[in-house]
């Protein structure tokens, strides 16, 4: 997802509280230029809908400031909410990437089918990781990578190597470590008890 904000540069003496009571909301933009920084302010609408579609450090924002001017792509790097009022955006940091290469973040794992180890096994799918931590340049980076367990059955497991992880985008896990797998449920336990009791007893009678 590609998303373009356009903010204005935000001098010295405009307080950020001011700005807020005039609907706007403070950022600042990073790495565009070396270390410097630049004080940023946005719409607080925009802000709110940005917010929406967003993800922090994932997702790529086309960053326009006509008054500088400078055009380029972005990550958001921090939210700051009011206290306890969580839903009032109260700063914004963007972070330029273009120069930097690769970004780290971290991803949630989603996972998709029915594994017939647990339904008609009695089975319970243990998700030993539910995000990721990868690295790659963020146009590459997806919202979620997806795990499907739909062909797991009891005992079985899915490694770090059987995921799919888009061109660009990698991590630095070990390749055989074990993300998902299905273990014996305590239904399947008990009933494999009972055979084996009932295989003892009838030993003894013979």
């Amino acid at each position: 997802m590609d998303i373009t904000v356009e903010c204005k540069v935000r001098s010295d003496k405009e307080k950020p509280n001011a700005l807020r009571r005039q609907g706007m909301i403070p950022a600042v933009l990073y790495g565009h230029k070396g270390t410097e920084s630049v004080s940023l302010a946005l719409d607080s609408m925009k802000a709110k809908r940005l917010l929406k579609d967003a993800q922090l450090n994932n997702t790529v924002i086309t960053l326009n400031v006509p008054d500088l001017p400078w055009s380029g792509k972005t990550v958001l790097r921090e939210v700051q909410t009011h206290p306890w009022r969580t839903s009032d955006v109260y700063h914004l940091s963007f972070f330029s990437y273009a120069a930097h290469g690769k970004i780290d973040a971290t991803l949630p794992l989603q996972f998709t089918g029915t594994s017939p180890g647990v339904k008609t096994g009695g089975g319970m799918l243990d998700t030993v990781y539910t995000e990721l931590p990868i690295q790659g340049d963020p146009a590459s980076i997806p919202e979620f990578i997806e795990v499907d367990v739909s062909k797991l059955e009891i005992g079985d497991a899915i490694q770090l190597q059987d995921l799919n992880l888009p061109k660009g985008v990698e991590t630095q896990m070990d390749a055989e470590t074990i993300i998902a797998s299905v273990l014996q449920g305590r239904v399947s336990q008990d009933a494999a008890a009972e055979g084996d009791e009932t295989e003892a007893g009838g030993g003894e009678a013979s």
